[in-house]
């Protein structure tokens, strides 16, 4: 048969995204509906049944879906006709973002980065990230740590801990040396410790490290926190060394625990820091690198990305510092929420104590371990059948991990928490499936 009668046959038996579609595709199959529309913390499907948003882009929507501050000043820039597109051309919306950024953040954290627009994604932050320290140092090894995970492209990937998206590269994944996170054997344990003496002992193994990498809360392995102390000690460790600190902020920053960047309780200055999710705040594509002044190493043209000059997202992301981040009242507003989240998550584990093994996370980056994949998909299935999206982490998928907007409404948010508690407790008095 010919390949257009082939075609023609296929169409009628399976929607467009069945047909062409990859199957790679993942939240697709966790949330089998078609979403038309989105405002705030809700989204709508094709049927106009309305969702709370508790995924929230994986932490790329922290303001929310389509918020009015921001669709307005996209919408004046492009009925101005301003520019789309601009690779690394100086343009009035980078100019007025670069300036926002500088006096709104850096300046009053006392950190003087260099920004670097390495292309539209954090795996391109991540990359720029490496490839910046390994210039700077001449070496090439990198310490990143079990659970981590920092994109799917190779060098990232190479840095990332988790087995299913490692068995995708087809090649090998070298220069980097896995490290036990903060508390990975247990409370007992200092892993920084251990890390220090394995760099110092001369027969330690371990190549000497261009940088570390650290999430301070591992999104993607569990929701995994660490101490502020282990992170002012890998901090310490990596400068000892001679080794660059990088913080991966990429979920984590922008507010999700409670201030612009992760670390800042940690009072620790990295010397990178990568960037992307809200950064734009309308979920626009946009990455930053950011790095001391003395890490500009790069020779003109070293290191590029057709799509880094994405000026709509410059607009949007000069709007969000501006309505978001001049004085500390939505960030004191994030701590109360994430106060009431952490005291619901928290009387739901005591409440099923031996089933939920505790409350993970920090800030507005907080979920419940349920000790088991099968558990936490149920738990996310009956959410879904009742009007919440939300998703899992962990190396097996036990951790239901609540990302929703910053921006949520308390009474939304104690609604998306009330479904999320009928659904675990409904989940836990299942009995577990055995297969035949």
């Amino acid at each position: 048969m010919h390949y257009s009668a082939l075609a023609s046959a296929d169409t009628g038996r399976a929607s467009v995204f069945e047909r062409r579609e990859s199957k790679v595709r993942s939240y697709a199959h966790s949330f089998p509906t078609k979403f038309v529309r989105a405002s705030g913390v809700h989204l709508y499907d094709a049927d106009d049944r309305e969702y709370l948003d508790f995924l929230a882009g994986c932490s790329s929507l922290n303001y929310g879906h389509n918020h009015p501050a921001l669709k307005k000043a996209l919408t004046d820039y492009i009925v101005r006709d301003g520019l789309a597109h601009s690779l690394d051309m100086e343009t009035d919306a980078k100019e007025a973002f670069l300036e926002e950024f500088e006096a709104t953040i850096l300046r009053p954290r006392g950190l003087d980065y260099v920004v670097q627009f390495p292309g539209p994604t954090g795996a391109n932050a991540v990359e720029a990230a490496l490839k910046v320290a390994r210039k700077a140092t001449g070496r090439s090894n990198v310490i990143a740590f079990t659970n981590s995970f920092h994109g799917c492209s190779l060098g990232a990937l190479a840095l990332t801990g988790n087995a299913h998206n490692r068995g995708a590269a087809g090649v090998g994944l070298a220069n980097v040396t896995r490290m036990p996170f903060d508390r990975y054997f247990g409370e007992r344990v200092d892993t920084a410790a251990c890390i220090d003496k394995m760099l110092t002992d001369p027969s330690g193994g371990i190549d000497p490290p261009a940088a570390f990498i650290v999430e301070t809360v591992q999104g993607e392995g569990g929701l995994n926190a660490a101490s502020l102390g282990w992170l002012r000690e890998i901090e310490r460790i990596a400068r000892k060394h001679g080794a660059y600190f990088i913080v991966d902020d990429i979920q984590a920053g922008i507010g999700r625990t409670g201030t612009f960047f992760s670390f800042e309780p940690a009072r620790i200055k990295p010397d990178i820091v990568t960037l992307a999710k809200s950064v734009s705040g309308y979920g626009l594509p946009m990455a930053l690198t950011l790095f001391r002044r003395d890490l500009d190493v790069w020779k003109r043209g070293e290191h590029t990305g057709t799509f880094r000059g994405n000026c709509h997202a410059f607009v949007t992301a000069k709007a969000a510092l501006e309505g978001f981040w001049r004085d500390d009242a939505f960030e004191k507003s994030v701590q109360r929420k994430a106060q009431l989240l952490e005291n619901r998550l928290q009387a739901v584990a005591d409440k099923h104590e031996g089933k939920i093994a505790r409350v993970k996370g920090r800030g507005m980056m907080q979920g419940l371990d349920v000790n088991s994949g099968q558990v936490a998909s149920r738990i996310v299935r009956r959410c879904f059948d009742n009007g919440l999206v939300i998703e899992t982490s962990g190396p097996h998928d036990e951790v239901v991990k609540c990302l929703a907007p910053l921006t949520i409404a308390e009474c939304d948010l104690q609604k998306g928490l009330d479904i999320l508690v009928d659904a675990t407790q409904a989940a836990l008095a299942d009995p577990p499936k055995v297969a035949a």
